[in-house]
């Protein structure tokens, strides 16, 4: 399982979901986040393949790649919610 941040950094939400990134890693070492640029070739096909249409997202990601569960626009889940996903299988 993995989850997958998507965001623009240079935008009005770049700060406050890169703060989000530092906290989580501060708080939650072990979690990993995958964290994509939605300008980049990478960010734009997964953006486009799970249909995401607000930014920031993100997404909790099965191994075979489907969606357990996302997140989309300015309202960021809470930590342990997204750490859940990064700590157990599903």
């Amino acid at each position: 399982m993995k989850v997958v941040v998507l965001y623009r950094p240079n935008s009005e939400h770049g700060r406050a979901i890169e703060d989000f990134i530092r906290d989580y890693k501060n708080r939650h070492e072990e979690g990993r986040l995958d964290i994509e640029n939605i300008d980049s070739r990478e960010g734009s096909a997964m953006a486009s393949l799970y249909d995401i249409m607000n930014y920031p997202a993100i997404l909790a990601l099965r191994d075979d790649g489907s969606i357990l569960k996302t997140w989309e626009g300015d309202e960021l889940p809470l930590m342990d919610e997204v750490a859940y996903y990064t700590f157990n299988q599903g």
